[in-house]
């Protein structure tokens, strides 16, 4: 039986008007709503799979990238389902964050009604799509149905001192009254303003993400599923480190001060340091400040700009000293100190002992100032050098106890004029172009001449816990995060000010605190923060007076645990019990983008969920796949002022010459020629972007969706290009006119393996070559592109088979069937349709089981072997599956194009490897 909306074709002319996409997928998605046929419930009769995509932000429309991902994940969902197991493959919306805000700004709407437009208008997409989705789950994050959760979560760990408030130096952009993440200061001004950013200290709330620096370390070697990239990437910003931490005591004529605490990863360079440096903020950089109005000048000056790490490596280092001293904690040496743009607070301790001669840092600030740089480390290599010739490599220190410590050496084992040009080059690349960074041998520091790094860090470890003055330390990169937003569009943090109670959090009776979402947004300011009456409370512990908080989350927050509330919809709590049985997640998918920050933060908010006793796994996701990203080509024309009016592809024509190479590209518009501008990412920027609805409209979804899995191996860029949506939109209708072709005659007797000829089995072991390969490309390697390479060249091979027999039309209609399931994943609309085609009544597709492979259908009569003269292939030949070495060897010299390549050699040796080739040697 055909579904209403399609027609079966009665002759192979008629198939491509027999198969209308819009029709197929609109019959079939209907199907699929009727029987609710993808939502799912607990059920330990079956395995359980959870599949879960990154959610997306509700910007307006779906892109390319989003189809990309959603693809992916629905055909690993749909292949899991068919494998017999219960599938969980919801979606929500992330809706918080600044480009609502934009979006309001520039549309003179509240950001809450855009954002529900868009929603509902991204959920129509996605449904066009044919999505294998769970929408009895769906929420918005922006609803304080879901928000009120994470407020209870907050107000927990407020009272557990895993959140906590203090000031902290930040980008702070003066007209949007708002801090401003790194990636938002853009050539040190506001992203969206594009006022000059400043940096200042404010209050600001932190979760206790350092506290669990260790575990999520360690747990990364439990996640073998996880890409090495993003393994390594969390690794590195994790920044685990041992070292000593320090204390350099500080003389001051006019009062006693606190000692400055250094931590360093290289104690070996002790000796070499020749001044400290502590960030503008430090508080002995606020007390030097008070008597020298240059520096409290200078400091004023460092507020400008970003405070990341990346802008302070690349700025020009510039300092001032405090005219402070601190001592050197081995030989009482008073070291200048100094204020650097390049120290940060919110890193280590907001100092760093300075060793230019071992930092390159540290080497570019002594160069501009005339600050001594000193050798206390040196290469093995010199340090042989220096001791052939008794080479003065003091730098500064002086020469007698360098000589004294290294004692001489026997010079006629060594050649003079080589040591003296190791130790001559050496000297001038550390004092005039660069530091020497890498481990080696001490020097020049007394009475530890001599040790390497090890054995350096274990003496001082040991003489300063004995003397009080520092400790071994384990240290991470990672810092506390940082949850306050000073935007509107966000969940409001549950805080109560009272100038009695100071900091309270909002009783969990009172949750959620809402957010107001009518109100008139500029951009100026938060309309929480302008509201009085919004502010206005009572303090839950005196019940005087009081104001509520008006920052809002960070909306990393809320995409931090929405994968656990999916689990448990309609609960009341943050999850239930039905957590512990879908999670954690079996296959997540999204960008490598994401490998830092989101990444790092949901692995983290699950431990703090497992802590509070919601889940019982440590990790919240098995596996990850990261897609790549979705490119196309770029296209313009130059305008008057120099700048690139970039031009839409969907906008252009290309000129091909008569070998369909590329020559130019033309407006469609006006036939003029535009300019090509490679192949990018896409985006707003270079215009290149395609719309999948137009592609959808066009093409069809299962043509879309064919073309995002087979144009590229899921992680590596998808190069668009409409002329391969075309050829995937001819192969299915090749697929369509061969299955109701087939479907005109009735009679389809079973496949017997038994009475098979040659060309039956032949086609019937591709068969089933096809099914072993496309189940393990799906299942294990998620290889969708060549899955799908297989699947077309069995196509190819059915359109070939002219076999009419009884036989002949049974293992083409068995071939059929497993091409109908094997493709249903990717193009489930078409597969629908066509499996009613095949005789078959309307079914969820994925209820059906995945086809087996026929061990016996594998089993090959003969084999082809590749014929090689002298390493050459030269012929090949097909022989019994049980044939010997010797049939085989008789039979490649017996081939005409063999013996010709022998005339006038004598053959010298035939080495037959058995099933694959027979090489003649001779000579």
């Amino acid at each position: 039986m055909i579904m209403q909306d399609t027609q079966a074709p009665t002759t192979p002319e008629q198939d491509e008007a027999g198969y209308r996409p819009q029709a197929v997928e609109a019959a079939a998605q209907r199907y699929w709503t009727a029987q609710r046929a993808y939502e799912v419930v607990e059920d330990d009769s079956r395995p359980k799979f959870y599949c879960l995509s990154m959610l997306p932000y509700p910007s307006g429309a779906l892109h390319m990238g989003h189809v990309r991902n959603y693809t992916i994940g629905d055909v690993i969902s749909r292949y899991q389902r068919m494998q017999g197991k219960n599938v969980l493959q919801p979606m929500g919306w992330d809706a918080f964050g600044l480009p609502a805000e934009n979006a309001a700004i520039k549309n003179r709407t509240a950001p809450a009604k855009w954002t529900y437009a868009n929603i509902d208008h991204m959920r129509s997409q996605l449904k066009s799509l044919g999505y294998a989705i769970d929408w009895t789950r769906e929420f918005a994050t922006c609803r304080p149905d879901y928000y009120r959760w994470e407020q209870l979560m907050f107000t927990r760990l407020l009272k557990k001192g895993m959140a906590y408030r203090k000031n902290a130096v930040v980008n702070w952009d003066p007209i949007d009254q708002t801090v401003l993440a790194n990636e938002q200061v853009v050539d040190g001004r506001g992203w969206r303003s594009g006022a000059v950013v400043e940096k200042r200290e404010i209050p600001q709330w932190f979760l206790k993400i350092t506290d669990y620096a260790p575990e999520l370390l360690d747990g990364l070697d439990t996640l073998p599923g996880w890409p090495d990239a993003v393994k390594t990437m969390q690794r590195n910003w994790l920044g685990r480190s041992e070292g000593l931490e320090i204390r350099f005591d500080v003389n001051d004529d006019e009062a006693p001060v606190e000692p400055i605490t250094v931590f360093t990863t290289r104690p070996d360079t002790l000796m070499g340091v020749t001044f400290l440096s502590i960030a503008a903020e430090h508080p002995l950089a606020q007390y030097a400040a008070l008597a020298r109005p240059a520096l409290a000048e200078f400091i004023a000056g460092l507020r400008q700009g970003g405070v990341s790490e990346a802008e302070m490596e690349t700025q020009e280092k510039r300092g001032m000293d405090t005219g402070l001293r601190a001592v050197h904690p081995i030989t009482g040496e008073a070291l200048p100190v100094y204020v650097a743009n390049f120290v940060l607070m919110n890193y280590g301790t907001g100092a760093v002992m300075a060793v230019p001669g071992h930092d390159q840092r540290d080497w570019e600030f002594a160069k501009r100032y005339s600050l001594p740089i000193r050798m206390v480390v040196v290469d093995r290599s010199v340090l042989d050098a220096v001791r052939e010739i008794g080479h003065d490599l003091s730098l500064g220190v002086g020469a007698d106890p360098m000589r004294a410590a290294l004692g001489g050496g026997d010079t006629d084992a060594y050649d003079t004029k080589s040591a003296v040009q190791v130790i001559e080059d050496f000297e001038q690349r550390v004092m005039e172009q660069c530091a020497f960074t890498e481990r080696g041998i001490l020097v020049n520091s007394g009475e530890y001449d001599g040790l390497d790094f090890q054995q350096a860090l274990d003496a001082l470890a040991r003489r300063f816990e004995a003397e009080g003055r520092g400790q071994r330390r384990v240290n991470f990169r990672l810092r506390d995060w940082g949850v306050s937003r000073q935007r509107y569009w966000g969940c409001p943090i549950p805080v109560i000010y009272c100038p009695k109670c100071e900091a309270v959090p909002v009783p969990e009776d009172q949750l959620p605190v809402v957010l107001p979402e009518d109100v008139a947004f500029s951009g100026v300011q938060s309309p929480i923060k302008a509201d009085p009456e919004w502010r206005k409370t009572t303090c839950p512990q005196c019940g005087g007076p009081a104001e509520r908080e008006t920052d809002t989350f960070d909306t990393f927050m809320e995409s931090s645990w929405y994968y656990a509330r999916y689990t448990s919809p309609g609960a009341n709590a943050q999850i239930d019990e039905r957590a512990n049985y879908w999670l954690p997640v079996d296959q997540y998918v999204g960008g490598i983008e994401h490998a830092i920050m989101h990444l790092l933060y949901f692995r983290f908010y699950h431990k703090l969920l497992r802590d509070a006793g919601m889940v019982h796994s440590d990790e919240p996701a098995q596996n990850l796949l990261c897609q790549g990203m979705v490119i196309a080509e770029t296209f313009y024309r130059d305008n008057a002022d120099g700048s690139k009016d970039w031009i839409n592809p969907a906008d252009v024509e290309i000129q091909r010459d008569d070998k369909a190479r590329v020559i130019g590209a033309v407006l469609k518009a006006d036939g003029e020629p535009v300019k090509i501008g490679g192949t990018e990412k896409m985006s707003k920027s270079k215009n290149n972007g395609i719309d999948p609805q137009t592609m959808v409209d066009k093409y069809g979804a299962d043509t879309v969706r064919l073309f995002s899995m087979f144009a590229a191996p899921p992680e590596q860029s998808l190069e668009w290009s409409e002329a391969g949506v075309e050829g995937m939109a001819r192969f299915l209708k090749r697929l369509w006119r061969e299955v109701t072709t087939h479907a005109g005659n009735p009679d389809h007797p079973e496949t017997n393996p038994a009475t098979l000829d040659a060309g039956q089995k032949a086609l019937r072991r591709q068969l089933h070559e096809t099914i072993q390969k496309v189940s393990d490309d799906f299942g294990r390697r998620h290889a969708f592109n060549t899955a799908i390479a297989a699947l077309m060249e069995l196509l190819n091979a059915l359109g070939k088979f002219a076999d009419q027999s009884d036989q002949g039309r049974a293992v083409r209609h068995e071939a059929l069937e497993a091409m109908v399931l094997l493709l249903n994943p990717v193009v489930p609309h078409v597969s629908h349709a066509l499996w009613q085609v095949l005789g078959h009544p309307e079914s969820v597709l994925e209820d059906q089981p995945w086809p087996r492979v026929d061990p016996a259908a594998l089993v090959r009569d003969t084999l082809t072997l590749a014929v090689q003269v002298n390493g050459k292939l030269r012929a090949t030949i097909e022989v019994a599956a049980g044939a010997s070495k010797e049939d085989a060897e008789a039979m490649a010299l017996a081939q005409p194009q063999v013996a010709h390549f022998l005339e006038g050699l004598t053959v010298r040796k035939v080495i037959v490897v058995p099933g694959k080739i027979v090489n003649i040697v001779a000579g």
